[in-house]
């Protein structure tokens, strides 16, 4: 994990990361995260907070996707009939391991033999 140094900033670097954070997690304005900060008793601008944003947030997302779990190669394949407008179809998913959907079909005919090519391109996994 790459360290991100916040030498030579005005504001301590829990600050910085409380912003953007706020910024990042809950898809806020500068402005609303200005406002959020002031509530606190920061006094930062939002371009401020926009310059923080620009410098530390890719450097945040690397260390993110170093971090984050890699897929195993284990998923199965969910079938589901719904609803859409009155007319019933039948819905495919390719799930992960995770729970996490890889892929998604929707027919108006349960045909397994046409699921298969989502099979295997969802995400070049094997069962």
């Amino acid at each position: 994990m790459q360290t991100i140094s916040y030498a030579r900033h005005r504001f301590p670097p829990a600050v910085i990361r409380h912003a953007l954070w706020l910024y990042l997690r809950f898809t806020l304005s500068d402005r609303d995260v200005e406002e959020l900060l002031a509530a606190r008793g920061v006094e930062a601008s939002y371009e401020t907070v926009r310059r923080w944003v620009l410098k530390f947030g890719p450097a945040i997302a690397r260390n993110l996707c170093r971090c984050r779990a890699r897929p195993d190669g284990r998923w199965h394949l969910d079938e589901m009939v719904v609803s859409i407008h009155g007319a019933h179809l039948y819905l495919w998913r390719a799930v992960d391991g995770e729970g996490d959907v890889l892929e998604m079909l929707v027919q108006k005919r349960r045909n397994a033999g046409s699921v298969k090519p989502a099979r295997t391109s969802a995400g070049n996994r094997s069962p």
